[in-house]
């Protein structure tokens, strides 16, 4: 596994750890940090071994954002007209994607400010956690240019146009508390526990059946835009392929048993 600058990467069992290495930077994430998650996601997604990920930051906040001052550092002039355009679909916008698609779960765990893409990394973890205390905020308003990372296409959809106006337009910062209370994020605990807590949740989704896991968070990423007809081809598609499972045949093993099944991804 090749070492990534601003990234920490580890395993654990069946658990791919990937943690935002630049504490000095309230783990501001540049372009070569985007270039090695992506890289880091798609191989777990097409690493049988791993089941799960956990993806954290180090020190006392999960990311301040993208590093915009590094981005521009020895830029003569203005860019060329274009240059966001052409960067963007193989940076941010290629990693959120990735996140959404692979069929491996991913869990957040988020303490301190979750801003920018930070934030749009929690939002397109499966699960994420955050310290009550956490700072959410999208501010890009406050910073004179318009959201990317997917965050208009995915705050709306978690917590309503309403909310997702008011964080977006007027920059409205949220606690970690009142996001888990809004669903945009999936729960909230004291700072000191979100470690032990998305570690826990890590280990509950890499000891599930994993095929039918990941066939699932498919189903749930596609039925966005599907129709009704076309989303239950694709259950019914689904079931036949986790149906087939070595995992499938243990959970009815264990139905019939009486015990608790032990999954092995297969």
């Amino acid at each position: 596994m090749s070492e990534t600058p601003g990234l920490a990467v580890d395993r654990d069992g069946t658990i791919l750890r990937i943690t935002l290495n630049r504490p000095e930077k309230r783990n501001a994430i540049d372009d070569t940090m985007v270039a090695g998650l992506i890289d880091l996601i798609i191989g777990a997604g097409s690493d049988e071994s791993v089941r799960a990920v956990l993806l954290a930051g180090a020190g006392e906040h999960f990311c301040s954002g993208a590093d915009i001052i590094a981005r521009n550092a020895g830029v003569d002039g203005r860019p060329r007209v274009g240059s966001i355009q052409r960067r963007l679909p193989w940076q941010a916008h290629r990693l959120v994607p990735v996140l959404l698609e692979t069929q491996v779960p991913v869990v957040c765990a988020v303490r301190g400010w979750a801003a920018g893409i930070g934030l749009s990394l929690a939002l397109a973890a499966d699960v994420t956690v955050v310290a009550d205390d956490a700072r959410l905020w999208a501010p890009y308003g406050a910073r004179g240019f318009t959201p990317d990372g997917g965050i208009t296409w995915m705050l709306p959809r978690r917590i309503g146009e309403v909310r997702a106006r008011r964080m977006l337009l007027l920059g409205e910062r949220v606690d970690g508390a009142t996001a888990a209370e809004w669903g945009l994020v999936d729960r909230a605990v004291p700072a000191a526990d979100v470690d032990a807590e998305a570690a826990g949740l890590s280990a509950t989704l890499a000891d599930g059946p994993t095929v039918a896991l990941g066939l699932a968070k498919s189903l749930l990423h596609t039925g966005r835009a599907a129709s009704l007809e076309a989303h239950l081809r694709d259950e019914a598609f689904g079931m036949e392929l986790s149906s087939r499972s070595e995992d499938f045949r243990e959970g009815l093993a264990a139905f019939r048993e009486k015990r608790s099944p032990k999954f092995t991804g297969r």
